[in-house]
């Protein structure tokens, strides 16, 4: 019998009003904090919650609040040399991935020499623990805050480096579903396809093992039956705790067994166009899914079943188209767009589309998927998914 690992945070905080535990975690961990953010979350005051959590227990700290929707290496740099200044010791990110990303990213550059592209691939390894951090997600989608992954754009190359090593692991991850009632019915669609992404991706993985495969039908289970309710209905509060804990569970699924093409092919959408991880993701899922079905049959079925059990009376291969065809409905059911409906221009996208499938296989990611591609055939598929449409 083969033997497997799972990482997973040191702690995890899961629940409604678990937010409140946050200045009682930082005082355990250290004396001063960088508090990393971004402007929306410092409008809609959940900066201000987390100073007031951090005041509460003594704790003083200073703020990184730069960080936008796609974090790049300037905003780690920014946030490092304020975290060097400060002389702070503990990260707290409160956000959505974004944040979260960049404060894995300072955590471990705090202690490591170099350059963060010089870990990119494995080709350096973090030798020194990172200062503790604190990872607080304010959607429900990117599931970093249970991941040993990082994905940082670098300005000059325009590729998304993604570095995946244990050191990134968040200390602590605070799951609080009150926090995400905030995100408007786009950010929730584009962050829970982004789950389901992660969730599908990890049980079809090369990669994927007995544990993340638990972890990953779950998600699966609990994303088809709360997404919808959660976008329709943003204060359904049962929908949400459903999709905060889906979130986790495939962060967690997709850090221990990889994902596969989809992210392989987005990365380099949203490094190149600035489209938002989540969004980049649910525009290829559909199409990718299909290219992949005939190498993923039997995983595919098992997913049918679990969405719906009376399925279980249908062959493998019926089950498989059915699950891409409820994708499909769900993208659809949640304006999901495809490239050229977002506004990618489509000279300017075949210009750069060789470069682009060049990137996506360079960063690993669909060497883990059922059916590994060749470069034409990611080209191919990137032609297919600029203007998919979701209804057929």
């Amino acid at each position: 019998m083969s033997f497997y690992q799972l990482l997973v945070p040191n702690q995890i905080l899961y629940g409604d009003g678990s937010f409140q535990e946050l200045g009682k975690q930082a005082s355990l961990l250290g004396k001063k904090v960088l508090l990393i953010s971004d402007p929306i979350m410092d409008k809609i005051g959940n900066v201000a919650q987390t100073e007031a959590l951090l005041q509460k227990e003594g704790i003083s700290y200073a703020k990184y609040l730069g960080v936008d929707t796609e974090p790049t290496d300037l905003h780690v740099e920014e946030a490092l040399t304020l975290c060097q200044k400060e002389a702070c010791d503990v990260i707290v990110a409160v956000g959505g991935g974004s944040c979260i990303d960049t404060g894995k990213a300072v955590a471990v550059m705090m202690t490591n020499e170099g350059k963060l592209n010089d870990y990119v691939g494995n080709k350096k390894l973090f030798t020194e623990k990172p200062l503790p951090l604190i990872a607080v997600p304010t959607t429900a989608g990117t599931g970093s805050e249970a991941t040993k992954v990082t994905v940082i754009t670098d300005t000059i190359t325009e590729v998304k480096m993604m570095i995946s090593q244990p050191e990134l692991l968040p200390r602590v991850a605070i799951v609080d579903p009150l926090l995400t009632i905030s995100c408007p019915p786009s950010v929730t669609a584009a962050t829970g396809v982004d789950a389901l992404c992660h969730a599908i991706e990890a049980y079809i993985s090369r990669r994927s093992q007995p544990v993340t495969d638990t972890l990953a039908l779950k998600s699966i289970e609990l994303i088809m039956g709360n997404l919808r309710f959660a976008y329709n209905q943003p204060d359904d509060l049962d929908a949400r705790g459903h999709m905060s804990l889906a979130s986790m569970l495939a962060g967690a699924a997709f850090s221990n067994a990889s994902v596969t093409l989809v992210h392989g092919m987005s990365r380099p959408v949203g490094a190149l166009f600035h489209v938002p991880h989540g969004v980049s993701n649910a525009m290829l899922l559909p199409a990718v899914l299909e290219y992949t079905k005939e190498s993923a049959v039997e995983k595919l079925a098992e997913i049918g079943s679990l969405i719906k059990p009376e399925w279980k009376k249908l062959s493998n291969q019926e089950l498989a188209d059915i699950v891409i065809l409820e994708v499909k409905n769900l993208c659809q059911d949640l304006h999901i767009p495809n490239m050229k409906t977002w506004g990618i221009d489509k000279e300017n996208f075949l210009q750069v589309i060789n470069k682009m499938a060049a990137d996506a296989l360079a960063s690993g990611s669909p060497g883990n998927n059922p059916r590994i591609p060749s470069q034409e055939e990611i080209v191919q598929l990137y032609q297919v998914c600029y203007d998919y449409d979701f209804s057929l």
